[in-house]
Formats: structure tokens, C-alpha cells, sequence
């Protein structure tokens, strides 16, 4: 079946690339604009580029997002610096913290832990998919002890935007 991807490879934050081409686009326009203010003010050294290419490289990793993947039975998140990897078939708990720039805390029979930006999840539903998949696993177990609340109501609220999605693209709603 053409459009869809293989059994074996990870879903992935499909709009990931897009955040990371606006953050390379954002950090190589603040670069340049702080070299051209420099260079019209005759105020450019080599040292003042080092600055802004300091601070141009920061600015990036600032905006870079996380790179979440998912397959089954487990979860990943990729930062710039560090790998976060729980296994969903065997969680113990998840937390959710915060309401404006919420964000969820996974972990693991094995005591690893994950930080992941629920609207992530939201907008990627093979990414939700593979989560509820190993969420369902560890509730068969009996690993998953608290949090599950925290996934049902993550669950409608992906439920319910996927059905207005749909609607607003058969334009119904």
C-alpha cells in the first residue's frame, strides 16, 4: 500500500522537520542581521563575530525542538545533547505537570524517565498510537500503577481533535 510507512520503522513527529528548517531559518537570519548591523556601524571584528555566532548558536538550540520517535513498545525523545527512552509496554507511571506549557513524565519498570510536550502527541497520531499500544500492554501486565487517568483524558482530548480535523476537511465543521 503506497502512503504508508513499514510495520518496522519508528513513527516519528511528523512536522519535526519543519520546526527544525524554522529554527536553522531563524538562527541564519539573526546571524546575518547582526553582521550587517555590525558591518554598517564599521564595527565588525573577529571577535564580535565569534559573539554572534556564539549567540547565533544558542539562539538555535533554543528553538531546535525535541525529536520524538515511537515503535513498539517504546518511546524516544532526542534533545541536541541527551537520548530519553522508556519502554510504553512497561510503565509504571505517568504524570502530567503543568496547564499552559504542560508537559508529561513517563516512566519505566526499568526506572528510566521521559519528558514529552503533549501536544506532540496530539498532533501526530501514529506517535499516539504506538504510546496507547504499549499504555494498553502495561495495563495487561498490572505495571502501569498511576497515571492512567492522565491517558484517557489525553486520549479524548486526541480523539477529539482528530474528529474535528476530519470534519474541517470534509468541510462540515
Amino acid at each position: 500500500m503506497q502512503g504508508s510507512r513499514p510495520s518496522s520503522a519508528p513513527a516519528g513527529d511528523r512536522h519535526w522537520r519543519g520546526s527544525a528548517r524554522f529554527a536553522t531559518g531563524c538562527a541564519l537570519v539573526f546571524f546575518g542581521m547582526t553582521l550587517l548591523v555590525d558591518l554598517d556601524a564599521e564595527t565588525l571584528t573577529p571577535s564580535r563575530t565569534l559573539l554572534w555566532l556564539a549567540m547565533t548558536a544558542v539562539l538555535f538550540m533554543i528553538l531546535l525542538p525535541q525529536r520524538v520517535t515511537a515503535g513498539p513498545g517504546w518511546l524516544a525523545v532526542q534533545g541536541l545533547v541527551r537520548r530519553q527512552r522508556v519502554r510504553t509496554d512497561a510503565l509504571v507511571a505517568v504524570r502530567r505537570y503543568g496547564d499552559v506549557s504542560a508537559h508529561l513524565i513517563l516512566r519505566d519498570t526499568d526506572g528510566r524517565r521521559l519528558n514529552l510536550d503533549p501536544r506532540i502527541l496530539v498532533a501526530n497520531p501514529l506517535l499516539w498510537h504506538e504510546l496507547d499500544t504499549g499504555v494498553r500492554r502495561s495495563r495487561e501486565r498490572g505495571t502501569l500503577r498511576d497515571g492512567a487517568d492522565v491517558l484517557e483524558q489525553l486520549g479524548h482530548q486526541i480523539d477529539d481533535s482528530t474528529a474535528q480535523a476530519v470534519l474541517r476537511a470534509s468541510g462540515i465543521y
